[in-house]
Parts: structure tokens; sequence; C-alpha cells
């Protein structure tokens, strides 16, 4: 079975091809920086057991054009992997907030839809273009079935304690306001891995998920048990323009002394703030060049980066009546050595003891970083969300599992 699986970010487009139940892609793809003059993609394809790379820099004014060029390198004469698009069965997408109606992958229909359209207000940087490109695959390829796989399914197993708000209890129960969580689907495969990784199916886990959007997990037996993104994406860790925890009271200020709509609060705390508030600066690898020229704004927003995430730590750790491995995941997560040195910093009397050398080697696959005499494991695993939604995808048409686990090329 033939399935593109795409995941589309505020700024991304990240695409791979399955032909499943085969682990290994035959294409993996990511175009970075959608909307900016820098956009940058990076195709990489196995065809004939030879592994081709195509790389350019160019400008893509939104995720329609991105994925035309995905169209034209799949099937490209040169490194194309399919003759025509109908060759295409499956598309599979990541949508990032399915509220309380989606617990598992669905096929999408009408209705469908428009829930996603409902919740655009709950997740406004990824609802409306993971919708987009929805909307956008089905005219591009008419003949596959699209499927929609949710970041917020993993954690419908956070207990009621965990995702209820101390509001009245009418606005849950007529609104449906509670915690969702988010990066699910991360979170999911790479807990997975490392279980497998480790040989213990029942480890107490705090997987952190940093890229743009960053978000801390306690798993327990592949079980989330609380997360830190709520109703919508905004809470928790600082983020690339996402404030994070910020006291409600800040809130309710600006609203009267500066006399902002919820539009335009909704602008600053989604897309001003964070490390482009404190920096000026979005992306975590302009913001280390600022570090190496030794710029005060970015030294104090990387401490308050990985001080934020230690709190976290501390407080699932205790969630989680103990703790058998942190995971570091996602684009800083698993590229960012000094954001990862920072963060385990002065742990030791949790179990936590960095190894530096470790820590500094790079990998492509799953690595321990953790010293010796470091009684929790600090893991570093890639994530494979692409993977991991083909896997729930051929799932739901077959009804039945295919391999484990994959091995990326």
């Amino acid at each position: 079975m033939n399935i593109l699986i795409i995941n589309s970010g505020s700024s991304s487009l990240k695409y791979q091809f399955f032909k499943m139940p085969e682990q290994k892609p035959l294409c993996v793809g990511i175009i970075e920086r959608i909307g900016k003059e820098n956009c940058f993609i990076r195709h990489k394809v196995l065809k004939d057991g030879i592994e081709k790379l195509t790389e350019r820099t160019f400008f893509v004014r939104d995720h329609a054009e991105g994925l035309q060029n995905v169209v034209q390198l799949l099937t490209d004469a040169e490194t194309g992997i399919i003759d025509k698009i109908s060759e295409i069965e499956v598309v599979g997408h990541r949508v990032v907030h399915g509220g309380e109606d989606f617990t598992t992958a669905v096929m999408v229909t009408e209705e469908v839809k428009e829930k996603i359209r409902s919740l655009f207000s709950l997740a406004p940087l990824h609802n409306p273009v993971n919708y987009k490109c929805i909307e956008i695959a089905e005219k591009t390829f008419p003949d596959a079935k699209q499927i929609a796989v949710f970041d917020t399914a993993f954690h419908q197993s956070m207990p009621e304690y965990a995702f209820r708000y101390a509001i009245p209890e009418k606005y849950y129960s007529e609104m449906r306001i509670r915690a969702y969580g988010f990066h699910g689907t991360s979170h999911k495969f790479v807990t997975a891995e490392a279980m497998a990784w480790m040989k213990k199916p029942d480890a107490k886990i705090i997987s952190i998920h940093l890229g743009n959007g960053c978000s801390i997990t306690a798993v327990d037996a592949g079980k989330s048990l609380d997360t830190s993104m709520g109703f919508g994406p905004l809470s928790g860790l600082i983020m690339g323009t996402r404030s994070g925890d910020i006291d409600p009271s800040v809130i309710l200020h600006l609203l009267r002394q500066e006399k902002k709509t919820p539009d335009e609060m909704d602008i600053l705390l989604n897309k001003q703030s964070g490390m482009a508030g404190l920096t000026g600066h979005s992306d975590m690898r302009d913001v280390r060049k600022l570090l190496e020229m030794g710029n005060y704004d970015a030294e104090l927003a990387a401490d308050m980066f990985a001080y934020r995430i230690k709190k976290y730590i501390g407080s699932y750790a205790a969630v989680l009546n103990g703790l058998d491995a942190i995971i570091f995941t996602a684009g800083v997560g698993e590229n960012d050595a000094l954001m990862r040195e920072r963060v385990c910093r002065d742990m030791e009397f949790l179990g936590l003891k960095i190894d530096m050398e470790l820590n500094k080697a790079k990998s492509e696959q799953i690595k321990e970083i953790n010293a010796t005499d470091s009684t929790v494991k600090i893991l570093v695993v890639p994530t494979n969300e692409e993977f991991e939604i083909a896997r729930q995808s051929y799932e739901l048409l077959n009804e039945e599992p295919p391999c484990e686990q994959i091995e990326l090329y």
C-alpha cells in the first residue's frame, strides 16, 4: 500500500512515502521556513537501492505551493519514485486538535473536516494549516483515501483530575473546556521506541518534545498521565513564538491597560512571544548564533527555556512516583547538545547525570547520553511522527498491525 504522509507545521511541511507494511520509507522530505525568502527543501529518496538527495533554497509562498513542489519531486523523471500521482493510495495527515471527538485515526469525511474547522480557535497555528493541506491533498490526489491522525488522541488516557480545570463545572459539561494535550503522535512514537530499547514495557518516562512548538509528557507504561499543553497548544514550556505558561492576571492586565482585543492577545501570545519575544528570533539555530556572540537577551532566554523544562521534570517525576528515563526529541531536543546540558545541569538529586562527551556525539539513532552512575537514563530518541501516522493509517484500513519498529536510512 503506497502511503504519503503529510505533517504540516505552522511554517513547515514534512512528508514521507511508505510502501506499507515495509518499515523503511522510500522518501523523506521537509520544507522549512515556508513563507520566507530563505525557504529550504531537503528531499531524500531510496531508488533502486541508491540514496539520492535533493536540496535547494528558494521561496515557497504557502503550504499549497509547498505540496506542489513535493508532487513534482515525487514524479520527477530523475529522482521520482512514482510515475503518476494515482499510484498514491492513501494520504495520511497529522491534525493537531481533535477535541474529545477523535481518539483514533479516522477516514476524512465532510463531517470530520467540519469538526476540524470548529477547532481552529483551539490550535490557531496548526489546525487551519492541517485543514488546508487536507483540502489541497483531496484535489491533488483524488483517487487516494485521506486519513487524519490527531495529536490529542494519545493524551485521552489522562485521568480526569489531570485534564480538568478548577472553573465552574458547566464550562466542561457544556463547552468541553479541559486540557487536551498535543504532540501526542510524537510522544507516543518516542516512548514506544524507548521502552523497546530499554526492554522495559512498564517504564516511567518523561518525554520532552522540543521543536518550534514544545511540550513535555509524563508517560507510565505507554500511557499519558499528564502533559504540559492544555486546552490549546499555548501552555507549558517556552516555545518559538508561544509564551508557554503565563499568569492569567497578566492577560487580564493587558486587556484592561492596553485595551487589547482577544484577537490581538491571541497574536501576542501565540505568534510574538516565546523565544521570538525574548530575542527577536523564533528559530533556536538563530538564537544559538546570538549565544555564540555573547548576547545577553539570548543567554537569558536560553536559561528561561531550560529552567521551565526542569520545573516540569520535577513535577512529572512526582506524578509518575518514580522515573526510569527522560527523552529529548524533535529538532531542538535531538540536535541542541547545549540545551540538553542546560536542562540536565544540577539534577543529580533526581538521579539525572549527563555525560558531556556522549551528549556531544552525533547520531541519527536512539542514543544514551547519561553518565554511567546516573540512576535515570537520558535518551535522545529521533521522533518519526510520519511513520506513526502511516502505521495508524495502515491499521485503520487493514485492521492489522504492520511491523513494529522502523529503521530510518
